[in-house]
This record gives structure tokens, C-alpha cells and sequence, in this order.
């Protein structure tokens, strides 16, 4: 089993939903954010990393996918998700890079994942080819035949916009998504012309 009491991953993160732009759940010019533009929100998130360890085991150039589903008007607002890992890693790395981003390894994805602070509903932990583009404006990702997401470009003269995920602390810019598809049933859906947002990420086992 690999050590979880010290792990540390940082890279880059886009994400794509389908509210209309700019997502009203972010925080706007210091605004703190509300509900989906629908109600329900269907989304897929992603995270390139750059940088990574747990314990001695180097995560460095691995990827993770994860697609969603929640309704603002359930008590609590539970995230169904499926979690994707990348079939490039070895089993020890999957199941670190799983437990991580399951929350179950503690640390700031407490602070930062709503499907880890609040209660959820894990559908299924995947493997599977993960492709990642996270060019600047312009980013794409896929796991396997299930999910894709593309970047249509960016979203002109907006005000300083954060996302929990990556942290508020992170400065990021929205996005404009040509494609936001998920055929991973039961949370499968089709949209174009919907948001995205791209920024950096660092997260640890230290949560200050």
C-alpha cells in the first residue's frame, strides 16, 4: 500500500458545465457564487499533473477525469460522479490518484471538492485512456470513448472570475466550450456553446 500521509500533486485543471457563461456557481469579481443557470448541473472536470508525489511514489505526468451530476434543489445538493484514472499508471499510482481525488487521502480536497466535503454519490472509479490538451483558451480532454470536452476560446472582458476546484486562491480565466459530451450512463448528456474554466491547481496532504 503506498503512504498517503504525505502527498502533494500540482498541474493544470479545466473544466466544462452546462451553464450558460459565465457560471453563476463561480465567484464573479469577489462575488460569491449560487445556482446553476438550469438547476441541475452536468459537468466533466479534468487535472494535468505537472508535479505530484505520495509518499515516494512519483505522480508526475498522470491524469484524472471526473463527470458529474447534481440538483440544486436536492437537500445538500449531492455531486453522482464517476471517477476516471489513466490507464498509463500503475496500479499503486491509480489507486493513489483515486484515493486523492476521492478525498478519502484528506488534506485541501477537503476544503476544495464539493464531492468530498458535502455528501455524494460515487457511481464507479474508472480506468481508461486519458488525452489531455490544456492549451490556454483552446484546451481539449477525453477519457476513453465516454467523455470529451473542447474549448471554443475564451470569454471576452470578464471580471475576475475563481472556482473552488482549483482554489479561489488561483487566478484562472473562463472559457467558452465547443463540446461538452458524456455518454457514461447514467450521467450521459450533449452540449455546445456552454462554459468551461481553466486554471492552475496545487493541492496536498498539509491544509494549513
Amino acid at each position: 500500500m503506498t503512504d498517503l500521509r504525505s502527498w502533494a500533486a500540482s498541474g493544470t485543471y479545466l473544466e466544462a458545465c452546462n451553464c450558460e457563461v459565465i457560471c453563476p456557481c463561480r465567484r464573479i469579481g469577489g462575488r460569491q457564487g449560487g445556482r446553476s443557470t438550469y438547476g441541475i448541473c452536468l459537468g466533466a472536470l479534468s487535472w494535468a499533473i505537472e508535479a505530484g508525489h505520495a509518499g515516494d511514489l512519483d505522480l508526475a505526468g498522470q491524469r484524472v477525469v471526473l463527470v458529474l451530476r447534481y440538483d440544486d434543489d436536492e437537500p445538500g445538493s449531492p455531486w453522482d460522479f464517476f471517477l476516471y484514472v489513466d490507464e498509463s499508471g500503475d496500479e499503486r499510482q491509480r489507486e493513489a490518484l483515486a484515493q486523492i481525488f476521492l478525498g478519502r487521502a484528506g488534506g485541501t480536497p477537503l476544503r476544495q471538492f464539493p464531492w468530498a466535503f458535502k455528501p455524494s454519490r460515487l457511481i464507479e472509479v474508472r480506468t481508461t485512456r486519458i488525452e489531455i490538451d490544456h492549451a490556454p483558451s483552446r484546451g481539449w480532454f477525453r477519457a476513453g470513448g465516454e467523455i470529451e470536452v473542447r474549448v471554443a476560446g475564451p470569454v471576452a472582458d470578464q471580471e475576475t472570475v475563481t472556482c473552488v476546484i482549483p482554489g479561489h486562491h488561483e487566478p484562472g480565466s473562463e472559457v467558452q466550450v465547443e463540446e461538452l459530451r458524456s455518454e457514461a450512463a447514467p450521467i450521459d448528456y450533449a452540449f455546445s456553446g456552454r462554459c468551461g474554466y481553466e486554471a492552475a491547481f496545487s493541492y496536498s496532504s498539509d491544509d494549513g
